[in-house]
Order: C-alpha cells, then structure tokens, then sequence
C-alpha cells in the first residue's frame, strides 16, 4: 500500500514538474507575443496620430527631404496653400499622374492591372500613394514599404480632402536637384511664383516629376516639350469632363 502511495506521489511531482516546464516554455513565447501586438498597436496609433495631425497641419519635413538636404547640403522648399497656385498647376500633375485621382479611393485598379500587363515599362502609383510615400515612408522598393503603403493610403484617404492630398503632394514631391514642391520649381526654372505659372509652365514642371533630377523644365528637351503639350491638353480634358471637381475651389 505504502508503495502504491509513493508511486502516486512521484508521479504528481512529475506532472507538476511537466506543467512547470511546458509554462516555463510557453511563457518567454506569450511575451513576445504580447510584445509585438503592442508594437504594431504602438506603430499603427503613431501614423494614425500623423495623418490626423498632417490633415490641418503642414507637415515641416519628410524623410526624403532630410536626406537629400544632408546629400546635397541644402534644399529649397517654399509651402504654399493650394489657392495660392495657379490653379493649371494641380490640373497638370493630375493629368500627367493620376488622371482618375478623383475617382478612386487611393489605388487605381485599371492603372494596376495595365502596369502588370506591361511590366516594368509602367507605373501605377497614384497621387496618394506618393504622398503617403513622401510624407510618412521612406523611398525604396522594399516589400515592407509596400505593404505599408497599401495600409496608409486608404486611411489618407479616408481622413484627408482630395484637395488636402494634392496640396501636400505638390508641395513635398521632388521638383528638381535640391528642389522641392512647386513653389520652388516656379521660382528656380521661370523666375515667377506657383501662383502665377501659366499652363505651359505648370505642365513642364508637371512632365519632369517623374524624373526631377534628369529633366530640366527650364530647358526642356523635345521630349519634355511633347510631354508638356500632352499634359496640357489632359490638364483641359480632366476640367470639362468634372475628374478636376474634387479639388477645385
């Protein structure tokens, strides 16, 4: 009897021990588990708190701006409100890059589906994507920016005007070496102000955005030239046919 009772006792103490052991292991996953959803809750309250932040207050400076500065050991970069501009300026860069900017909430599907359809050769990014790249990530084709960059655009989207979103786009894209946003350009390649470009003008920064450091608005090639004339008429098409509506005055 007083055998049966010590093997039932030893075998207690095992399974104890057994249960102590599975814990010990369970325990160092749990916490890190619990780590990383914090973290992602941590990052994901930080760019909401951005967005909303940056929905009525101009952001100061990006990423990409403080590393071209510290590369090119200084940048130009003028903020002027969207009604400051000339109004063919916002016209132009929708034209030239996102034509159904404001048709679609944050991706173009047509425009991806005709990208993946011819490679490499094409781009899909919309406006808001830009912006989203521009002012809260980083440049680059990681997979881990992408993803982020699906996750944030359709919240600008929802949090921002159409008209907020071009307005910081056209004031933190690239304009040229050194050069960001549109007032910047207009000063540097015309000697005026954004707000006082004509058509020709504003489609000639409009045709460069794509390359800012290669193309020379000032002095364009005939490509440029080309591109510019096509951006014009874009620029009129999108007005007559209402996809300038949502960031019109």
């Amino acid at each position: 009897m007083a055998r049966g009772k010590t093997s039932s006792a030893k075998s207690v103490r095992s399974r104890a021990r057994k249960a102590r052991a599975a814990g010990f292991y369970q325990r160092p996953f749990r916490n890190l588990l619990r780590w990383a959803s914090w973290t992602i809750i941590g990052v994901a309250g930080f760019f909401l708190a951005l967005i909303l932040i940056y929905s009525v207050i101009n952001p100061p400076t990006t990423y990409y701006i403080l590393t071209e500065k510290f590369r090119e050991g200084g940048v130009t970069r003028h903020w002027v409100d969207l009604e400051d501009m000339a109004p063919e300026m916002a016209r132009s860069v929708v034209a030239a890059e996102d034509a159904n900017f404001c048709l679609h909430w944050g991706f173009d599907i047509k425009a991806i589906k005709a990208a993946l359809n011819e490679g490499a050769n094409r781009g899909a990014s919309t406006v808001t994507q830009q912006v989203v790249k521009n002012v809260f990530l980083w440049h680059g084709r990681t997979w881990l920016r992408k993803a982020m960059e699906a996750v944030l655009t359709p919240v600008v989207e929802l949090v921002w005007s159409k008209r907020r979103i071009i307005e910081v786009y056209l004031n933190v894209a690239e304009t040229g070496k050194g050069l960001f946003g549109a007032e910047a350009a207009a000063q540097a390649y015309f000697g005026v102000s954004a707000a006082k470009l004509s058509p020709r003008q504003a489609a000639l920064i409009a045709a460069a955005l794509p390359d800012p450091k290669g193309r020379n608005p000032g002095k364009p090639s005939g490509y440029l030239r080309k591109r510019a004339a096509s951006i014009t008429q874009g620029a009129d098409t999108i007005l007559a046919d209402g996809r300038a509506a949502c960031f019109e005055d």
